[in-house]
């Protein structure tokens, strides 16, 4: 299995990718990640992480940095205080940071913009009281759901919520912080038992994954490039003269369509203009049967086509084969194709967990723990005890107890697929819409199986199953792979992200309370989320379904057919066809990355064709430029724009 067996993938042997078999703690020195500046720097940043954050993807609905896998605004970030470092290392040495300090800051800074994104309390946040505001004669939500939500978990008030959706207001007073203080407390305990339990899960597959699979992490390769020791020095990433050429190339373009945004005379590149980055092929295709192909963007995203380079060849044709497979074909949608990804990376790996287990239940084993953020067996029982205090409080909402039980065990399922996909093989985007526990379970069981109070809690769970988008597990294990990189103490790691995690978690719900009294949220037009869930809801009580056998056979379907890819990829060496790009092109953002990760695909196979080996890590600068030329030029415009109230383009979606 290719990148996940041990054997070299194109990158060569760069210090971003060597040192994954390598074992970082033995015979060097521990280097510092988790110390009292690094905390406090992560603690002053995460307010103004999130306010930016929901700035972008709230109040001006742009940019959106948490729909992708690699967050700009934490690499940008990242790169100012790796910058500014410099220079405090040529004036005072000894205040420097050290790498490990830089990329703890960048790690909690991701897994803060995770908590505060777009798939996560961005969603949340108007569900807590869009019941209320908008329960009328009409929907009679106060009698058919109202009733069955504890009201202690959300804000009911009308004196209270009806700024939050006016604006012109703040939510620094006494009588909104009294009101919303024990929801956000309570809200926050329920998050950060999920963020620890994903955390523990991730303490038992790292060893695996990262040493004995040697997995490469592909996403976390920018931030290494970064904080790398000799980065700044002679021969080093930013003296490299093709590394610039890609930074200047990605600039001036985002530049220039920046310009066009205010003045239209000035011509724009690679973009129709309107403050997008990408052009609609579909409506030029009128005649039939071509205007079945829908909607389908054509785009230009310099730094994906960089992210590309850093991904398998078979992975990268394989999105573009079956992107195009679905457009044709559209026959049924793959709902549950991660299964396949799952259910593989457990059997493979069942020795290993065997031996966790007997670890923990200490007896006989040969896994070490020694090295781990913390012993299997506290691992162990903390995703036991997380999982009972997930199951215990949904049932208290008021879902049936076994459903709560199939219920998290189908979203940690699916969490695991997620970080399996990011770090194999660095997926760009894993959104997978509309396909979390509460919808197969209505979808193939019908609606009609599940009563009120636990259809009630289904919703009520909404916001972490719209979309997948900014997971949080994904960084919580990559950041562990930037631990091991900068020889960084696990143990002091995991409480960094265990305790940082949750300011993180508070810290969002307050952002996004700040600005929705501040600017309104009934005057985002774009702001429906709560709308998305209580409508569900509305029909599911007031028309229920039975299960529809059809979308069963879908699901079962969609399993076989990545179980048959999987199956032939491992026994026929040169299967060009890659099984998890079949789950993550029927998905909505491909449509938006497809054009890029072509020319990657391009890109790649006429670099290792002609230069080998040796010519392709050469030209890695090249597209490391790329990434950080949109990225810095692109978050500066953002910024800017949010400092003068002014819209900007949008160099992603």
């Amino acid at each position: 299995m290719a990148m996940a067996q041990g054997q070299p993938d194109e990158l060569g042997h760069s210090e971003a990718t060597s040192h994954t078999a390598v074992d970082p703690l033995q015979g060097t020195t521990k280097g510092r990640g988790v110390t009292f500046r690094s905390v406090l720097l992560a603690l002053i940043l995460l307010p103004l992480n999130a306010y930016w954050v929901v700035q972008m993807e709230v109040v001006r609905y742009s940019a959106h940095p948490t729909t992708i896998s690699l967050f700009f605004n934490a690499v940008f970030v990242l790169l100012v205080l790796t910058v500014l470092n410099i220079g405090v290392r040529r004036v005072a040495p000894k205040l420097a940071l050290e790498r490990g300090e830089l990329l703890l800051i960048y790690s909690v800074l991701s897994i803060g913009s995770c908590a505060c994104g777009h798939d996560m309390l961005q969603v949340f946040v108007p569900m807590l009281t869009w019941s209320f505001m908008h329960a009328d004669g009409s929907n009679n939500w106060a009698n058919v759901i109202n009733p069955f939500l504890k009201k202690w978990l959300f804000v009911s008030d009308p004196n209270v919520y009806r700024d939050y959706y006016v604006g012109n207001s703040s939510v620094w007073q006494w009588k909104y912080i009294s009101a919303w203080l024990p929801v956000t407390l309570g809200w926050t305990a329920f998050v950060a038992t999920l963020f620890f339990v994903m955390l523990c899960i991730s303490v038992i597959l790292r060893k695996q994954w990262t040493e004995n699979e040697r997995l490469t992490y592909p996403i976390v390769q920018l931030p290494l490039q970064i904080t790398s020791e000799n980065a700044f020095q002679p021969g080093g990433l930013f003296r490299n003269k093709i590394f610039w050429m890609g930074f200047v190339v990605a600039g001036l373009i985002d530049t220039i369509n920046s310009l066009n945004y205010y003045y239209p005379s000035i011509p724009t590149v690679f973009t129709p203009g309107f403050g997008q980055s990408f052009l609609d092929v579909g409506p030029f295709l009128t005649q039939k049967p071509w205007n079945a192909i829908g909607w389908t963007p054509l785009s230009f995203y310099p730094f994906m086509i960089g992210l590309g380079m850093f991904m398998p060849l078979d992975f990268l044709f394989s999105c573009i084969f079956f992107y195009w497979f679905w457009k044709f074909e559209k026959v049924f949608a793959v709902a549950m194709a991660w299964d396949q990804d799952f259910l593989y990376a457990a059997w493979i790996s069942r020795n290993y967990l065997r031996q966790v287990v007997l670890k923990a239940l200490g007896k006989p084993s040969t896994a070490d723990d020694s090295r781990e953020p913390i012993s299997y067996r506290a691992a162990l029982l903390g995703v036991l005890a997380g999982g009972v205090g997930l199951i215990s409080f949904a049932i208290y909402l008021g879902m049936t107890p076994w459903v709560a039980v199939l219920f998290f065990l189908m979203y940690f399922g699916l969490a695991i697929s997620i970080t399996r996909m990011r770090a194999e093989l660095g997926t760009p985007i894993h959104d997978l819409h509309f396909t979390g526990p509460e919808m197969i379970l209505t979808r193939t069981m019908g609606s009609k199986a599940f009563d009120t109070p636990t259809l009630t809690v289904f919703s009520v769970f909404f916001w972490f199953n719209r979309a997948y988008r900014s997971h949080p597990m994904p960084h919580q294990l990559e950041s562990f792979k930037l631990a091991e990189q900068s020889k960084a103490d696990y143990k002091k790691w995991w409480w960094g992200l265990f305790l940082l995690g949750i300011v993180a978690i508070f810290v969002a719900f307050w952002v996004v309370l700040h600005l929705m009294y501040v600017y309104g949220a009934e005057g985002k037009s774009r702001l429906t989320f709560g709308a998305e869930s209580y409508n569900q809801l509305n029909t599911w009580i007031k028309t229920p379904e039975k299960g529809k056998f059809q979308e069963f056979m879908a699901i079962w379907s969609g399993f076989g057919i990545a179980f048959l890819l999987q199956w032939l990829r491992v026994r026929i060496p040169w299967w060009p066809l890659h099984p998890l790009a079949f789950a993550v092109t029927s998905s909505w953002e491909i449509n938006l990355v497809w054009g890029p990760l072509f020319i990657a695909w391009v890109c790649k196979v006429l670099i290792l064709r002609y230069g080998g080996r040796g010519g392709f890590q050469r030209s890695l600068p090249l597209f490391i430029g790329l990434m950080l030329g949109q990225f810095v030029i692109g978050s500066l415009w953002n910024i800017w724009g949010i400092a003068r109230e002014l819209p900007t383009y949008q160099f992603w979606q």
